[in-house]
């Protein structure tokens, strides 16, 4: 059933650009935070007196509220209409950053950083969705395009504006500055964003508890399995249970969906077309490589490079100019190449940097080197944002649409969750393995030296370098996934809604 809670302009009439752009800047900035945090890691964790599994905690804790309610956040939109949601996700990212500053302590900025992915959970769904519904199929691409490439640059730039203000004004101000963006974006979106038709659903509420459940308990169990030895937590409860636990829950998260006679939360359906499916699986890959690689790169620039905050985060400028640069590029070639060349060639670059990038760091490498390796995922980077995010939407009928850009928006962030949970595990393991000797003679180890600020002395920088490149080599396999997925695309059938 479709109501109208204001009646939208004719499609013949309306000029969509300016409602995607007051929404790419809420978007933009909702995805600088995913990586943000990881620049400023050295200061939060003297500045807050943590370790690096709890720093690790304040992009993971983000990274699950946003992912966990966000097939439920995009059903809302269809419901409530994608504009309303917005603005009230708006809302709570931008009160939620004002408590993420203000935070004296490790926990209190793990709960704000909660509340914030709430508040994108609520955003992300309505831009995918608004941009499907207000732009024509001709022009789709390029809308996508400039959404895609929005994502990617975002991803990149967080820890270069994070360095800039973390050096100049403090690590708290990557969360301030989101106040006068989100004002802004707020006021931008209200004027320029239409009312859209809204769908009515059944929302179901125990494929909510089950995925959520089931997704908490894996990610939270990856992460604090080494802290626990992988065994015990407190009594008959161990990590290898939970995780299990987790793993049982999704399944059966999987099997109501599929039995579900009502409205399921996740429309199986919509995996039927092949090109939506790969796309996610490609996109989760991405997720898990990005926002993977960023934590022990950061840690490496400047605990062994001695870089600063600032000179760290300018690193990965040569990676964000090129993605920026070549964004119209892969818009265009989004609408006339077959999605298979375009994403495969942009997956396979990306793959190689952030290979090259584990190499240079397992061996020590000079700042020159990542520079260059850099600028190789800043190549490939345009080319996966634009064609995933088109091909997975150009087959999808409007009335899934707010379904459809949540799926993928989800399984894009399940991939950023779980590469956040997993390289920071693996950061830990590496540590321990590599800081034995230099335990054993009376040296450092990996738990005290995480804490300390600066560039680490002289003998401990090749051992923490080597923890560092081999978590990123993770980060790297992770996209060979994402590169079978892509290989396998089908040419999108040409549709007129």
């Amino acid at each position: 059933m479709t109501t109208e809670i204001d009646a939208p302009p004719a499609t013949a009439e309306l000029n969509p650009w300016p409602a995607l752009w007051a929404l790419v800047l809420g978007f933009f900035m909702i995805l600088v935070d995913s990586t943000i945090v990881s620049v400023a890691t050295n200061a939060i964790l003297s500045g807050l007196h943590t370790d690096i599994n709890g720093v690790v905690w304040v992009t993971s804790a983000y990274l699950l509220a946003y992912v966990v309610p966000l097939l439920f956040t995009g059903r809302l939109g269809d419901q409530l209409g994608p504009k309303r949601v917005y603005l009230a996700g708006m809302t709570v990212f931008t009160i939620a950053s004002v408590w993420c500053g203000l935070a004296a302590t490790i926990g209190s900025l793990i709960a704000a950083r909660v509340l914030q992915g709430l508040g994108a959970a609520l955003m992300t769904p309505q831009t995918m969705a608004v941009v499907t519904r207000i732009f024509p199929p001709a022009k789709r691409g390029a809308a996508m395009s400039v959404w895609g490439s929005a994502a990617g640059v975002a991803l990149l730039v967080g820890p270069v504006a994070g360095g800039v203000l973390v050096d100049g004004l403090g690590w708290q101000w990557i969360f301030f500055v989101n106040v006068p963006v989100g004002l802004v974006g707020f006021v931008l979106a209200w004027r320029l964003v239409p009312s859209l038709p809204t769908h009515r659903h059944r929302f179901d509420l125990l494929g909510t508890a089950l995925s959520a459940v089931g997704l908490f308990l894996l990610v939270f169990d990856i992460q604090e399995g080494q802290k626990y030895d992988w065994g015990q937590i407190t009594g008959p409860i161990s990590v290898w249970g939970l995780i299990v636990t987790g793993v049982l829950l999704l399944t059966g998260f999987g099997v109501w969906q599929a039995r579900n006679p009502n409205e399921p939360l996740l429309q199986l359906s919509l995996f039927k077309d092949r090109n939506f499916s790969m796309a996610n699986l490609a996109i989760a890959g991405m997720g898990f490589s990005v926002t993977g690689m960023a934590i022990p790169l950061m840690l490496y620039a400047q605990k062994v490079l001695g870089l600063s905050t600032i000179r760290a985060g300018l690193l990965l400028l040569p990676m964000a100019l090129l993605a920026a640069g070549l964004a119209r590029l892969a818009g265009q070639l989004t609408d006339r190449l077959h999605p298979r060349i375009t994403a495969s060639f942009g997956i396979l670059v990306s793959m190689l940097g952030v290979l090259g990038l584990g190499l240079v760091a397992h061996n020590n490498g000079p700042v020159w080197q990542i520079l260059v390796m850099i600028a190789v995922m800043g190549l490939g980077n345009p080319f996966v944002w634009a064609p995933l995010s088109a091909t997975a939407t150009r087959n999808l009928p409007l009335r899934q649409a707010g379904a459809g850009s949540g799926v993928y928006n989800t399984t894009r962030q399940v991939g950023a969750v779980l590469g956040s949970a997993a390289v920071g595990v693996l950061m830990q393991s590496r540590l321990e393995h590599h800081f034995a000797a230099l335990a054993a003679s009376g040296g450092t180890d990996g738990a005290a030296i995480s804490r300390t600020s600066g560039a680490l002395p002289t003998v401990a920088q090749l051992p923490f370098a080597q923890a560092m490149g081999e978590s990123i080599f993770l980060a790297a396999a992770v996209l060979l996934l994402s590169l079978a997925a892509t290989l396998s695309f089908r040419r999108p059938a040409r549709s007129s809604h």
